[in-house]
């Protein structure tokens, strides 16, 4: 099933959110959704905040970036398979040099920024089967993941841009809220409360 991906300026994506118990009702149905959704709009992760629901929960699929022709090819075999749920997430480290990279989010569509993040992350987290992992990811993995975490804690990559930026992206932000924008995947939107379900602005 594709939901709705809830858009910049929703409270929903400023929330705190909860872990997953094991008991969650229908858990591997709501992540096949997920799936569903995220590669519906052409994403490469996707947070549970997102779809409107406050739990630390998020997927990657970063194997889009594999077809990169300035990523290394040592990178490349890390990215075309690096494909994961992760439930309940906690980052133990951050380390490496900061990099820029020019970021995009599913919830703020048509925008995008360059954001400078550590280039190595350790973190911690159960799968669909509630087995324990702890992944070291650097490069393209780390970033995607780190983006995803950002949501599960209330923040956003535009948190990350520089005010003059902000500045310039004011007027673009705000008809996102109000759902003045065209887009191809259903969005719910934060000042109308409505749901776009046909990809036309509300």
């Amino acid at each position: 099933m594709i939901l709705p991906i809830y858009s910049y300026g929703h409270p929903i994506l400023r929330q705190k959110t909860d872990e997953i118990d094991a008991n969650y009702p229908d858990l591997k149905a709501l992540i096949d959704n997920m799936w569903t959704t995220m590669y519906n709009a052409n994403g490469v992760g996707l947070a549970a905040p997102q779809i409107g629901l406050a739990l630390r929960l998020f997927i990657v699929d970063a194997s889009p970036f594999a077809a990169d022709p300035e990523i290394s090819e040592d990178e490349k075999q890390v990215i075309e398979n690096f494909k994961h749920v992760f439930i309940n997430p906690t980052v133990i480290e951050f380390g490496g040099e900061l990099t820029d990279f020019n970021e995009g989010c599913l919830s703020i569509p048509d925008i995008r920024g360059e954001v400078t993040r550590d280039d190595e992350v350790t973190i911690s987290y159960y799968d669909l089967d509630f087995n324990h992992h702890q992944l070291d990811l650097t490069g393209l993995a780390s970033r995607v993941v780190q983006h995803e975490y950002d949501h599960i804690e209330g923040k956003l990559f535009t948190d990350k841009l520089s005010p003059f930026k902000l500045k310039i992206l004011k007027s673009k932000l705000t008809q996102i809220e109000k759902g003045n924008i065209k887009i191809d995947y259903p969005m719910e939107f934060a000042k109308t409360m409505k749901r776009n379900n046909n990809g036309k602005s509300r």
